[in-house]
């Protein structure tokens, strides 16, 4: 299913990317039309979490009433969500639309070869294996990402005259038989090798680079970025905690261990988005940081809008 939908948004990124030329201009014009897409799933799940916000009061209170009755609470909790014309499971929908995004896009973004130009898998392992006889790249995490970073070196050794080697005495048979299967690069046409390349500059930055990989210090500048614009984020988007008093000690305030948990969790997401932007192509990072942004402008316009409705 994953593979289906990185299909589906390689036809439109690569659509893109012919009308901008540019990987990095191409990946933002896709996060702004995705989210467009998804600005109906957004509106739902906006209004179900103002619905939830509004009864969550309701709900403390049947808590509380039947916290010693399992049963009772469960029929109960049912009741509260059918009088407000609710489903326990609304958010699931949501939930799973962005998973399968988030994986789908992970797929295209390490994959571009296959999910944004269908690159034939004979072409792309014939291209892995000139790299790794040649050994321009030890990376096999992302091999299609490096096969577009070496193009130039492949096409390089391709126009080098090769060495004879005059002595052949003491080759052993393995040696040999490496030899035999050693792709010959004078058959690599250049219309083949510019048919790979994409164009991943952008504003100075390599969108093909993964930080941990590169020796260069602005390769971090858009993960260090998407952390600051998600933390940011969800402030505005995320969970509030709610403070409540304790019975008998007015003025007193404890801290829901419920949202204090959802808070914390939600917290761990930047850190663990940031540990894959860390170990993954720029473009991913690129996209996540897009999309936070988006997500920043999409909940403060639906907030209003939304507020206006209501009054």
């Amino acid at each position: 299913m994953i593979a289906f939908f990185a299909n589906i948004f390689g036809y439109i990124l690569n659509i893109i990317y012919n009308f901008v030329q540019n990987y990095g201009l191409a990946i933002i014009l896709f996060s702004i039309l995705i989210k467009l897409l998804m600005l109906p799933i957004s509106i739902k799940q906006q209004k179900t979490l103002k619905k939830s916000t509004k009864i969550q009061k309701k709900m403390k209170e049947i808590q509380f009433k039947y916290k010693n009755d399992p049963e009772k609470l469960n029929q109960a909790t049912l009741e509260l969500y059918k009088s407000e014309n609710m489903s326990p499971f609304s958010g699931c929908l949501s939930a799973i639309v962005q998973i399968i995004l988030l994986f789908a896009v992970f797929y295209l973004v390490r994959s571009p070869l296959t999910y944004m130009k269908k690159v034939d898998v004979s072409v792309i392992d014939k291209y892995t294996k000139i790299i790794q006889q040649n050994d321009l790249s030890t990376n096999s995490a992302y091999p299609e990402i490096e096969i577009i970073r070496e193009l130039d070196n492949i096409k390089n050794l391709k126009n080098q005259p090769t060495e004879e080697n005059t002595d052949n005495s003491e080759e052993t048979s393995e040696e040999q038989q490496e030899e035999t299967d050693k792709i010959d690069l004078s058959e690599i046409k250049d219309d083949e090798v510019d048919s790979l390349r994409i164009n991943m500059e952008f504003l100075g930055l390599n969108l093909a680079q993964v930080p941990t990989r590169s020796s260069d210090w602005k390769a971090y500048i858009i993960p260090v970025l998407y952390v600051l614009v998600a933390v940011i984020s969800l402030k505005i988007t995320g969970p509030k905690t709610d403070n409540i008093k304790k019975d008998g000690e007015e003025g007193e305030k404890e801290i829901d261990p419920m949202a204090q948990m959802n808070k914390n969790m939600t917290l761990m997401f930047p850190i663990m988005y940031l540990a894959v932007a860390l170990i993954a192509p720029l473009g991913l990072a690129l996209y996540w940081l897009m999309n936070s942004l988006l997500m920043i402008i999409e909940k403060l316009v639906l907030n209003k809008v939304l507020k206006d409705e209501e009054e």
